[in-house]
């Protein structure tokens, strides 16, 4: 075999095949794109059958996690009921937003800063109303901005290559040779040498309220524009990466104060709620006083994992392989919830959390949300709901209703 010669992978059974092989979307999704027709498709006829019984029985809600339209609109079609991880940091990554998300980074002054979010708002509230629109009175949980600022820009060491390669050319480009070192500077300062664990999640919203503020101010007037156009809209406002009470309290005074502005602005009134994911150990410890600012908890397993263990879930996956071969660990903790650790917290947190507020709505959100034991183990500790992938939304709903005949049968 030599470069450019194609391979194909089934990846079932993950056989890898010399050539090109030809393949098709299966039935399901030709018709969940609306490229066969459901009575033209008895395997679409018996999978919406199977789902229809799973749902009869089935206790925990099932979400979507999904940050466009377009995956909102195919989560509905498998049958999801709201969307319970909206990352609005995928929406900031488009090549339009890039120079307005760059120009916000670069700025000196909270003035300045502001002017380039204001570019942003437009965009964000698009994003919104496209997303609830598509939902249809679903709920839909929006995660305000979390990864670090240093995300947006180049990479520190491509900036000093093309810097280099600039000053080395007949043509030297001052001004852009200036641009790039600016931005160069930039970059070193807000790097960190471990942004998990970094200026992220609120922490950078509560250093730079602004942010949060043109966050907020999309989300209603995507919100109000729709309620009045008569659509159902239930947002709900998720602060990510809380470690104490005043946190979420410093986060939250901003949402509602922008909220009854919005509200006022368009003279109507929206119902919505405001909480957090649970995503570090002390936030879980701590869940009776989070509980007093937070009307939701959402677990963010993923972080939580990384932080319980101390591993990075991609720096990790080279020894984790060896642990799983060995049978050090049986499972992988990135894929399945870790029970007696993992698990131990996320159970205090509903604990605590409902001893507070006992109406309190506890889903979780990230990888864990569409494997099967991990639903089982979210039904166990009283879960409203499991978010997962669009893909994964059938699997959990099948989940679902296993463990609820399974809990079932055992009170017989």
């Amino acid at each position: 075999m030599k470069e450019g010669d194609w391979i194909s992978i089934d990846g079932t059974s993950g056989d890898v095949y010399y050539g090109q092989i030809p393949t098709q979307p299966s039935e399901i999704i030709q018709v969940i794109r609306g490229k066969k027709k459901p009575e033209e498709s008895k395997i679409y006829q018996d999978f919406t059958k199977l789902l229809f019984w799973a749902d009869k029985v089935k206790r925990l809600g099932v979400r979507a996690n999904t940050d466009t339209p377009e995956d909102a609109r195919t989560a509905l079609a498998f049958g999801a009921e709201g969307i319970g991880l909206a990352r609005t940091e995928h929406m900031f990554f488009d090549k339009e937003r890039l120079p307005f998300i760059k120009e916000m980074i670069l700025s000196e002054t909270e003035k300045e800063r502001r002017k380039a979010l204001s570019k942003l708002l437009p965009f964000q509230k698009k994003d919104f109303y496209g997303l609830f629109k598509e939902m249809k009175g679903h709920p839909v949980t929006i995660r305000t901005l979390d990864p670090p600022l240093h995300e947006f820009l180049p990479r520190k060491e491509d900036l000093m290559v093309e810097i280099a390669v600039l000053k080395a050319s007949k043509s030297k480009d001052e001004e852009k040779i200036r641009e790039l070192e600016k931005l160069l500077e930039r970059v070193k300062a807000l790097s960190e040498f471990n942004p998990m664990l970094g200026h992220r999640g609120c922490r950078l919203g509560i250093s730079y309220p602004e942010i949060i503020e043109m966050q907020a101010k999309a989300i209603f007037e995507a919100v109000c524009q729709l309620a009045k156009e008569r659509e159902k809209v239930y947002p709900e406002i998720m602060i990510p990466l809380v470690g104490k009470k005043e946190e979420l309290a410093n986060q939250k005074e901003i949402i509602v104060r922008v909220a009854e502005e919005v509200m006022d602005k368009y003279k109507v009134k929206i119902e919505y709620s405001v909480g957090t994911m649970i995503e570090v150990p002390r936030a879980a410890i701590t869940a009776d006083e989070i509980a007093e600012e937070a009307e939701f908890f959402s677990f963010g397993t993923n972080d939580l994992t990384q932080t319980i263990y101390g591993i990075s879930r991609d720096d990790g996956a080279g020894f984790l392989a060896y642990y799983l071969a060995h049978g050090i660990w049986k499972n992988n903790p990135f894929e399945t919830v870790d029970i007696e650790g993992v698990g131990e917290l996320m159970r205090m947190g509903v604990n605590k959390g409902r001893k507070t507020r006992p109406d309190l709505k506890v889903g979780i959100c990230g990888v864990h949300g569409g494997d099967p034991r991990s639903v089982f183990f979210c039904h166990e500790i009283g879960l409203d709901y499991v978010s997962c992938s669009a893909y994964q939304v059938p699997i959990a709903r099948l989940a679902a209703a296993q463990v609820a005949i399974r809990e079932k049968k055992r009170r017989k």
